[in-house]
């Protein structure tokens, strides 16, 4: 990558950075540390844990691809998240799909459901924004309650076959169907890394900061919103499909409105704005809904208290926290 500092590009009028040789140096490292990572995990921890842990970071890089990169607060995430997860695990069980193709499927009827919602939302901004969001994924909330037929009603879809990958590779096994969660994890790990740092990006950032200002220079902020609406949706359903195939069930909970407040919580606790803070944030949350299962209701309390130290101590989140302190964008 060139090695340009941060500039105020006059002729462009919009605020340009690039990442200097130091910062892809250390993102480079950080890559091979999550690899690593990866390689090393399935066999000092239980693999359906670590899973679950990436199919939420997946899910929290894509809800902060939308938030801290695009501006643009979603209240009802769950919404592409639930209905890929009912749809890959509906088509995989009924029809008999293999994995890959009822993931696929998943994912993009996520981003059809993201194209039809964000262009009814980017109509609005701010809180307004946030509520029609909120208010479309409660609709898919009660159309997933209301059609038992489809998605099991308050039973969910259980027993879903985990099946053969392209008819092969059998992913009945949790180590061998980890290896594919695992991939599809750093395939769009590294899809919302190379989006980030686009020139489209670059754009996203500055309607961020100043809409008014992007729009006068010629760029039409509707359409770049909707785009990154779109990828947010699609990636948050390819988090949604690849989770129903793990656990071999989709239910109500992934389209309830607290799975839109859980990804929320896992961006900011990791660091908003932040390529890998929603990968800590949700190691830290999943973490605690699982090794504090056994507190009951007292989770959520437990989690709203690990919260507001979050917020009081760590205002930039987990990894903003560590930037700020090197100096480096993470």
């Amino acid at each position: 990558m060139a090695n340009v500092a941060s500039t105020d590009a006059p002729a462009a009028g919009l605020a340009v950075i690039e990442i200097d040789h130091g910062t892809a140096r250390l993102h480079r490292m950080i890559f091979i540390g999550i690899a690593i990572a990866l390689a090393v995990a399935p066999f000092i921890a239980y693999p359906v844990f670590v899973m679950k842990v990436l199919c939420f970071a997946l899910f929290a890089l894509a809800f902060n691809l939308l938030l801290g990169y695009g501006g643009l607060l979603s209240f009802g995430h769950a919404a592409y998240f639930g209905m890929a997860s009912y749809v890959s695990a509906y088509t995989a069980k009924n029809w008999g799909l293999t994995p890959e193709l009822a993931i696929l499927l998943g994912t993009c009827v996520a981003a059809l459901l993201g194209a039809l919602f964000g262009a009814l939302a980017i109509r609005r901004q701010g809180i307004y924004f946030a509520m029609i969001t909120l208010a479309l994924a409660q609709m898919v909330f009660f159309f997933s309650l209301q059609t038992p037929r489809f998605t099991g009603g308050e039973d969910g879809i259980q027993a879903v076959p985990r099946g053969k990958l392209f008819g092969l590779i059998n992913l009945a096994d949790d180590r061998t169907l980890y290896w594919v969660v695992a991939i599809i994890f750093m395939a769009g790990l590294l899809a919302i890394y190379r989006i980030i740092h686009s020139p489209f990006g670059q754009v996203c950032k500055a309607i961020r900061d100043n809409e008014p200002r992007a729009i006068s220079l010629g760029y039409r902020a509707n359409q770049y919103k909707l785009t990154v609406f779109v990828l947010s949706a699609t990636l948050a359903g390819l988090a949604g499909a690849t989770k129903a195939i793990v656990f071999q069930l989709a239910s109500l909970t992934d389209v309830y409105w607290s799975m839109s407040g859980e990804v929320v919580l896992m961006t900011l606790v990791g660091g908003l704005g932040t390529v890998f803070g929603p990968i800590v944030g949700a190691l830290v949350i999943v973490s605690m809904q699982n090794y504090l299962a056994s507190l009951g209701a007292w989770v959520t309390v437990v989690q709203g208290v690990i919260f507001v130290i979050c917020v009081l101590l760590f205002r930039e989140g987990i990894v903003g926290v560590i930037a700020k302190w090197i100096k480096k964008p993470l």
